[in-house]
């Protein structure tokens, strides 16, 4: 019988994963103590507790005006809108990432630019952008993926330059920092989802951080139906319904709490995992770039080369999840990702400029070869497991190389 679990042999890994989202009596008390005081939704906004949550995390940001509301996704065409950003304005976008980063840019009135990533990062790639640009280009997206940062450096002098705006796209990066400057706080918003697998959760939710208090005010009024929120109390906006409600925050509160020690974990486990995977061969590591001062870990990737590890990337996977190590591979890159086909829809962007947002006959080389065939994801739980987590990983990277062989062998005879 071979040694591999996944034909017949004994897993690396037989024991679970931590679990996520974490919890205490802490959250328990906190929401309690919402529903007892009977102001439970987001009006008047901003409630006492989302107010407490906003300064919470821009103290663990480090700067900014923190704007909390219902998702990640609506923080992203928000900050277009208040940047009045929108019809017909491109907006460049990287081809590796959720499909909200482009899909937001769409409910704002924008035309989405997809550019192609570093190779080395999976972030978006500033000579990509800088090829992209046209009279029409308004804003860069950027996304900080993966535990690593986009090169913050080259955005904001490319966005310097011609006058762009840059929201960043924080949903795998809280506590990032590059050059100790927080995440978010760069460009001139940062946009965080707090979904409930997020390393700070509220179950469902989102924050906009903003450069000045003079567009977190306007940001306030758009999430809150248009009321005014200038000093003066007399400016409107063209507003809606998108605020948090209070429970959400309280638990974003107690989230914050937890925070600072999760973080360090994760932090630390992924500095060990990434020495660890250097000594596999057909395994590249994707060292962070040494201007990136602080790492989140709410997704962690890295790739493998076919032919030197032996088996092709579906087959590791699969064995890989048999050995009982939680892997995937990620998103498929824009060009190629259900999730985003605009077309489907009657939203008037894609009805006015259906040339423009389509990507059919797209070439993205290097978003396709990594998504489609060389990188592989591990979620957060792996750095919480301490090193005996890292060590299952590797462990059965190597003995599923190993095995190699029989791999090949059993993908042959299936597709016969």
């Amino acid at each position: 019988m071979s040694e591999l679990a996944l034909l017949g042999g004994t897993p690396v890994r037989s024991e679970g994963w931590p679990s996520w989202p974490v919890h205490d009596q802490r959250d328990i008390d906190a929401v309690t103590n919402v529903i007892e005081s009977g102001n439970w939704g987001g009006h008047p906004y901003p409630g006492r507790v989302t107010s407490e949550f906003a300064r919470g995390f821009e103290e663990m940001q480090g700067g900014g005006y923190a704007v909390p509301m219902m998702n990640g996704t609506v923080t992203l065409e928000i900050a277009l809108r208040a940047a009045d950003i929108g019809w017909g304005d491109e907006v460049i976008v990287p081809a590796s990432t959720f499909a909200a980063t482009a899909t937001a840019p769409i409910a704002a009135g924008c035309i989405p630019i997809v550019v192609d990533i570093d190779p080395n990062t999976l972030c978006i790639d500033p000579k990509a952008v800088e090829a992209a640009i046209t009279p029409r280009t308004k804003a860069i997206i950027v996304v900080h993926l993966a535990s690593h940062m986009a090169d913050m450096d080259a955005i904001m002098e490319i966005a310097e330059r011609h006058n762009f705006v840059v929201v960043e796209d924080c949903a795998h990066a809280h506590g990032a920092k590059w050059r100790g400057q927080g995440a978010g706080t760069i460009g001139h918003f940062g946009s965080f989802s707090l979904q409930s697998s997020k390393t700070l959760t509220t179950g469902e939710g989102g924050i906009l951080v903003c450069r000045t208090p003079e567009m977190a005010r306007r940001v306030s009024s758009l999430i809150d139906c248009g009321r005014p929120k200038d000093e003066a109390g007399v400016e409107y906006t063209y507003g809606a319904n998108f605020r948090m409600t209070e429970m959400q925050a309280a638990l974003g509160v107690v989230a914050l709490e937890r925070f600072p020690e999760q973080f360090k974990e994760r932090e630390e486990m992924v500095s060990y995992m990434d020495e660890s995977l250097s000594e596999v061969p057909g395994i590249r590591v994707l060292r962070p770039d040494p201007r990136q001062t602080a790492r989140s870990v709410y997704c962690y990737a890295f790739a493998m080369d076919p032919e030197e590890f032996g088996a092709s990337r579906e087959v590791v996977i699969e064995a890989l999840r048999a050995e009982g190590i939680r892997v995937g591979q990620g998103n498929p890159p824009m060009n190629k990702y259900d999730l985003y086909q605009p077309q489907l829809s009657k939203l008037p962007v894609p009805s006015a400029f259906p040339e423009e947002i389509s990507m059919k006959d797209r070439s993205l080389p290097v978003a396709e070869r990594m998504a489609l065939r060389e990188s592989l994801w591990l979620g957060e739980s792996a750095f919480r497991a301490g090193k005996e987590g890292v060590d299952d990983v590797v462990k059965a990277l190597r003995k599923v190389q190993a095995h190699a062989a029989e791999l090949a062998e059993r993908a042959a005879a299936v597709s016969k």
